[in-house]
């Protein structure tokens, strides 16, 4: 066919389809540009807050750690000088837990100033199960020592057939064989094994081969719905418990109050249960937020950072040591405290 006779090409056709073209690419280009300073924006806040969650967590295990060194050697100096009462044996427990648990706060502030674990497995599975273990021994050594006030108040006998010191110590023996025969296996062949498993089988990067990361346990919640009831039934027993016992305590301040009138403070039993309550407010404040907070994060399991947080509030627990700088404790070397 001669050249003059084939059909040239549409001049304006293929303009309109290089303008189509042409305006198709710029805007995915122009939407890939809006697209990148969005995702570095969310990048920078995730940053951002994870910085803010390692300063205050570092923040407050430091203060637990100075402050529980200094209440441990005030209770230590205290208690020895008076192993009488049965009370005296519960507060020798919850030094107990005091001390196991302050030795792995270092570990938990080096892994949040850091940013990077590198201990090892089960060295960070021990450290983060021990705050658990604190908060549930101490709960329980706290609801002893309130449950004996209460009594002795109510019925106004200086002792109980049950509550004798050898029963007391033998059921603190027991307590702490039940703790350390249960809690060792729990940890090696149960606690943080999912995130193990996965992390193996690449199945989340939760925590790497290597360890770099730590107390991110929650998937173990969502892959054990009876491990869920059960963190369930313990914060609502906790909660209950806490808010009970602060309202009788209350009511017994108030009726020592009535009783004595403006001479409390001279009294010894009045100094003794203000010491109780003491204790109580430290089941409301340290304990109960965390555990309310709980029950909301059992359903929300992406609040892990948030619920590190609340957690680190148990560790206030700690504090209770400096109820005993009360009346007559300023010159504490001079004088033996009587409980």
């Amino acid at each position: 066919m001669p050249w003059h006779s084939q059909k040239r090409p549409d001049t304006h056709t293929t303009l309109v389809s290089f303008s189509v073209e042409s305006f198709y690419l710029i805007h995915q280009k122009r939407s890939w540009r809006l697209m990148v300073p969005s995702n570095s924006k969310m990048s920078d806040k995730m940053e951002s807050l994870s910085v803010f969650k390692s300063l205050t967590l570092v923040s407050i295990y430091s203060l637990v750690l100075v402050i529980g060194i200094i209440g441990l050697a005030l209770m230590i100096h205290i208690l020895q000088s008076n192993m009488r009462s049965v009370i005296t044996i519960a507060m020798l427990n919850l030094t107990l837990a005091h001390f196991l648990f302050l030795i792995t706060v270092p570990f938990r502030i080096y892994y949040y100033a850091a940013g990077y674990w590198g201990l090892g497995m089960m060295l960070c599975k021990v450290v983060s199960a021990m705050i658990h273990v604190h908060m549930y021994m101490a709960f329980i050594f706290y609801v002893v020592i309130l449950v004996i006030r209460l009594l002795g108040f109510h019925s106004k006998k200086d002792h109980y057939e049950f509550y004798r010191k050898l029963h007391a110590f033998g059921a603190s023996v027991a307590v702490w064989l039940l703790v350390f025969t249960v809690i060792p296996p729990i940890l090696h062949f149960k606690y943080g094994m999912d995130v193990h498993d996965n992390t193996t089988n690449n199945k989340t990067s939760k925590m790497s081969n290597n360890d770099s990361h730590c107390f991110q346990f929650g998937n173990h919640l969502e892959e054990h719905f009876g491990v869920k009831v059960l963190n369930y039934i313990m914060s609502s027993v906790i909660i209950i418990v806490a808010c009970v016992l602060t309202a009788l305590q209350c009511h017994v301040m108030v009726l020592l109050t009535r009783k004595y009138g403006r001479d409390c403070m001279s009294h010894q039993e009045f100094w003794a249960q203000l010491k109780s309550l003491c204790f109580a407010l430290v089941l409301l404040v340290c304990f109960v937020p965390y555990h309310v907070f709980r029950m909301y994060y059992l359903g929300h399991l992406y609040l892990e950072n948030t619920n590190e947080v609340f957690l680190s509030l148990t560790a206030l627990s700690c504090f209770d040591m400096l109820t005993f700088l009360g009346r007559g404790h300023c010159y504490m070397c001079n004088r033996a405290w009587t409980v």
